[in-house]
């Protein structure tokens, strides 16, 4: 395995500074938007503010400190997992996000009880209505840090796999008669 190009205090400051832009964030919304929608980018992304004592799509509510608790755990699991065992550049960055996310969510719930979700997205209630399930949930930075981590984690595996599965090019005295037929 490739040893990670990110110095392993870069990837504690990228989960920190995760932490607190979602922290921000949210302590924002609770000041400037009780009661208000505010489009930010038109038909994509506007800010409400909202509250979730459970976990996505209001799974678990009322669950907040059980799972506050298990965020906590998973973000701080994932940092000295970090700090004490390198690893490749992409898997590092991904696990430094999906830790700043649990941690900025496990915060949250640790301090009020439930999360500050302040994000919404008309453009993805299009979809889920289409589908049948309603409008898309209300969600947060931590969370946009969760699933960009959890996507660029499979990213990086799938990536990984690939070049893995390659076949390496036959020698340039191997006649090409005898490669073989996927080389």
């Amino acid at each position: 395995m490739l040893q990670s190009g990110v110095p392993r205090l870069v990837l504690l400051a990228l989960t920190i500074l995760c932490v607190v832009l979602d922290l921000a964030l949210k302590s924002w919304a609770r000041a400037e938007l009780p009661g208000e929608v505010r489009p930010w980018l038109p038909g994509v992304l506007d800010l409400t503010l909202t509250y979730n004592t459970g976990a996505a799509w209001s799974l678990l509510s009322g669950a907040a400190l059980p799972l506050a608790l298990m965020r906590a755990a998973v973000g701080l699991g994932l940092v000295v997992f970090l700090l004490r065992r390198a690893q490749p550049t992409g898997y590092a960055v991904a696990l430094s996000l999906i830790a700043g996310g649990a941690l900025g969510n496990a915060i949250d719930g640790l301090n009020a009880g439930r999360v500050t979700d302040m994000l919404a997205s008309p453009a993805l209630s299009a979809v889920t209505r289409a589908l049948g399930q309603g409008d898309f949930p209300v969600f947060n930075l931590a969370d946009v840090w969760v699933v960009g981590g959890v996507l660029l984690l499979l990213f990086v595996s799938v990536r990984e796999d690939r070049r893995r599965g390659q076949v390496p090019a036959p020698s340039p005295e191997e006649p090409s008669s005898n490669r073989h037929p996927s080389a």
